[in-house]
């Protein structure tokens, strides 16, 4: 397609934190905004020149979309599929529904990733009561809903086979994915942009920490992993968007394993929290690389010129404990936190998502620390953590 030029408008479905970011740096080319978010207070929405609030699957809304943008794309990967192939109709829309339909089905997704020749961890699918019968070395595994899982949701340790019939009968007996549980080193991720035209670019592979199944800490610098390990990760990242024939920005979850192999977990069709570093450590962010891809813009290889740190911030840190936080407070009482005494420290970088209410375990904003050197960030990056309640140390 011929490229979509500042002046016109370009439309994302979902109005959550990403959307907003991915406002912002359209916006800051120069281009005009519509976003479709059924919440009429949602963060995107806000700062959107246009806001459609309705749900995802409302015709008449997703008509108005395709009236007011010149290409659409998508902020989180659980937007109807459906939605997506109703708009490309009328407008480009990256990335396309077909790779979103993957990414949404475990099953389909493991499926891509073997056909890619990416490694992942073994599995078995279980989709009734007669395929409880795994081989023994899949336990102790993980028990995974094949849809609408993230951030640990619909997940479930099991030991036995026994566990493995209770953990899918609580899950309401929806299709699911038994991985065999792995002696893990560490996790990472790889962030990829793929044009129409097949130009590629990357970021360097993020060394990432979770907590609760939520990402809490993602470290990006040289050193960080091996060198031939990172490059095995970049080029399974590439081979699973050449794979789709994917446009936009894909983010790769990767496990390094105890013996330094390295197996797939999953992806994300869309700019991925464990890239938020790259709005202030990198010359052309994770977002503005979304508005490249979606406008047919040139894809310049981004470049890291800073060490950088990111912890995420939960709603959680509004309720921090008092000797963590500065003061006595309420653990049932919502406080702000200490913005001003982290703002103090060198190398911060505050992002707010603009949501109105804080609450535990929601996704409030994230923190990115730059300095000349891994060392300075992470001095920097502890007595911001302490600052703010959080646990230390930061590395696993």
């Amino acid at each position: 397609m011929s490229a979509i030029l500042p002046g016109a408008t370009l439309g994302v479905l979902g109005g959550g934190q990403l959307g907003r970011m991915f406002v912002h740096a359209a916006q800051r080319m120069g281009y005009f905004t519509a976003v479709l978010d059924p919440d009429a207070d949602s963060p995107a929405g806000r700062v959107s020149h246009h806001h459609i609030h309705t749900d995802y699957t409302d015709v008449d809304g997703l008509a108005r979309l395709a009236g007011l943008a010149d290409a659409i794309t998508t902020e989180f990967e659980n937007v109807p599929a459906p939605s997506l192939e109703h708009l490309s109709v009328a407008r480009p829309v990256w990335p396309a529904a077909t790779s979103v339909a993957i990414a949404q089905d475990r099953i389909r997704e493991k499926s891509h990733f073997v056909g890619c020749g990416v490694d992942c961890a073994p599995y078995a699918i279980i989709e009734s009561a007669e395929h409880m019968a795994v081989p023994p070395n899949l336990l102790p595994g993980i028990l995974k809903t094949a849809r609408l899982g993230y951030d640990g949701k619909g997940q479930q340790r099991v030991g036995t086979r026994e566990e493995l019939a209770a953990a899918w009968n609580a899950m309401g007996g929806v299709p699911c994915v038994l991985e065999k549980l792995l002696p893990l080193d560490f996790e990472c991720s790889v962030i990829v942009a793929r044009g129409e035209d097949g130009q590629v670019v990357h970021f360097p592979p993020q060394r990432n920490l979770h907590r609760d199944g939520i990402l809490a800490v993602t470290e990006v610098h040289a050193g960080n992993m091996a060198e031939a390990q990172a490059r095995r990760a970049v080029d399974a990242a590439v081979a699973i968007a050449e794979g789709l024939g994917y446009v936009g920005v894909l983010c790769v979850e990767f496990f390094v394993l105890a013996d330094g192999a390295l197996v797939v977990n999953e992806m994300a069709p869309r700019p991925h929290n464990s890239g938020h570093w790259t709005i202030e450590a990198c010359d052309i962010s994770q977002f503005e690389l979304q508005v490249r891809t979606l406008a047919g813009l040139p894809l310049n290889a981004p470049r890291q010129h800073s060490p950088a740190l990111m912890l995420n911030l939960l709603g959680d840190l509004w309720f921090a404990d008092a000797e963590a936080s500065g003061g006595p407070r309420s653990s049932e009482t919502a406080v702000e936190p200490r913005w001003a005494d982290v703002l103090a420290l060198p190398g911060t970088h505050l992002h707010l998502y603009g949501k109105t209410e804080a609450r535990r375990g929601r996704k409030m904003g994230h923190l990115t620390i730059t300095g000349e050197s891994i060392d300075t960030v992470r001095s920097t990056a502890d007595f911001a953590a302490a600052l703010l309640g959080l646990p230390i140390p930061l590395s696993e």
